[in-house]
């Protein structure tokens, strides 16, 4: 089995926050797991602003559910920094409005990867993003 990178458990956490249904989710699971890489997906929607904390919080409870970290410090602060990385890195165009998508989290080793996928908009206006934070345990 050839050596996984960062660049690699980064692509899973997109492909989990890509899933369109909980269905494609398990499959998409399970597919990963044949790599040894750990996986977990959270939908999230609502105001931008209020939402922050509780999107971080949901990257990382969905990822102690899976399996994917321990009930440690330095591994929930890995999840929970890499998912405001990803979370920054969509704020520009965010800020005061709805988001809803999905949170996606990889692991293998001492990577993670967060991502998310978010539609942003107001009513039938919305913009697409992606956003994408890794951190070593």
């Amino acid at each position: 089995m050839k050596e996984l990178e960062s660049l690699d458990i980064a692509r899973a956490a997109v492909t989990m926050a890509l899933t369109a249904t909980r269905e494609i989710e398990v499959q998409q699971k399970a597919a990963f797991a044949q790599e040894n890489i750990l996986t977990a997906a959270v939908d999230y929607g609502g105001d931008f602003v209020q939402s922050v904390m509780k999107i971080t919080e949901r990257a990382v409870v969905c990822a102690k559910r899976e399996g994917v970290i321990n009930d440690t410090h330095s591994e929930e602060g890995a999840i929970a920094g890499a998912a405001r990385e990803a979370l920054s890195q969509v704020a520009q165009k965010a800020i005061g409005l709805n988001v809803g998508g999905k949170v996606g989290v990889a692991r293998r080793g001492d990577h993670v990867a967060v991502a998310v996928f978010f539609c942003i908009g107001l009513g039938h206006l919305n913009e697409v993003c992606i956003g994408l934070g890794h951190r070593a345990i």
